[in-house]
């Protein structure tokens, strides 16, 4: 994390004996009150008091255009440590060429990508990067521990390790009995799970995860949520794509995209208040967008 600042958290318990510690970074929902160089901000009976952080990727008046035609014009986006940001926008809205360019896999037609600090796309920071792809990106001749064995190798897993990490993340997406099956036998949910569990396997500190939850039954969903926020908790910044609103509003922060602009961008709570509305797809509506 060269040129990264990190920040540090002193957490106040506002309870009968409390204590005054320090904590590792984490998302904050809303600011509440500034003074000087500090911000605080209230969640039920704990007070976060954060100095100044660096966002751990970032995009700077990006644009990308494909044969004269523009798909997503001037993004600024700033994600940071350890919080989960949701991209939601209707099918052909730019999402997914915009995680493409957050990951380094294609360059932006104009403006700047920085991941912890270095500009993208840069080889060597693909390391640092969890992807998974809206389209599986799997090999359907080979078993699905054949298949992470690979990957795992591609991230510099060996051994032990390899093997620990593997079992791991298969018993996170329920996979762990089917590892021995081709992929092609895979139904659809199954090679999502599978493709999640790749994007995971190297520990990396940011995911970027397009419909991650795509074809995933609902009690499979909540125990990959858990998991994703238990990522958090250590330290890992998640952002992802998703049409689920119960999923977007598990998000800490979101950015609504409609044709290519960021039409809204806050926390759930903060942009249904903004707008009034009831339900984050009314608010997304009211703040120019479509229906999904």
């Amino acid at each position: 994390m060269t040129g990264v600042f990190t920040p540090v958290f002193f957490v106040l318990l506002l309870e009968e004996n409390s204590a005054i510690y320090f904590s590792r970074p984490r998302a904050y929902n809303e600011l509440i009150i500034e003074v000087s160089n500090h911000s605080f901000s209230k969640n039920k009976d704990v007070i976060f008091v954060q100095t100044s952080a660096s966002p751990v990727l970032s995009a700077s008046q990006v644009s990308r255009s494909f044969a004269g035609k523009t798909i997503l014009s001037d993004i600024n986006l700033e994600i940071m440590p350890a919080e989960t940001f949701g991209l939601l926008g209707p099918s052909g809205s730019g999402k997914t060429t915009l995680v493409k360019m957050l990951a380094g896999i294609d360059a932006p037609s104009s403006g700047e990508v920085k991941l912890l600090g270095t500009r993208l796309p840069k080889l060597s920071m693909l390391k640092e990067i969890g992807y998974m792809a809206q389209a599986d990106a799997l090999y359907n001749e080979l078993t699905a521990r054949e298949n992470m064995e690979f990957f795992a190798a591609l991230y510099g897993l060996s051994g032990k390790r390899r093997t620990q990490r593997i079992l791991e993340t298969a018993q996170l997406v329920n996979l762990e009995e089917h590892l021995g099956k081709r992929v092609q036998q895979y139904s659809g949910g199954m090679k999502r799970r599978l493709s999640l569990a790749i994007a995971l396997l190297h520990e990396p500190p940011i995911l970027l995860l397009d419909e991650p939850t795509v074809g995933i039954d609902p009690l499979l969903r909540q125990s990959i949520w858990a998991e994703l926020k238990a990522l958090n908790e250590r330290g890992t910044t998640v952002v992802l794509t998703t049409h689920v609103m119960d999923e977007v509003e598990k998000c800490d922060r979101l950015a609504m995209i409609r044709s290519g602009h960021i039409i809204a961008e806050g926390t759930p709570a903060g942009l249904l208040r903004t707008t009034g509305a009831a339900t984050i797809e009314e608010a997304f509506i009211q703040f120019g967008g479509e229906a999904k």
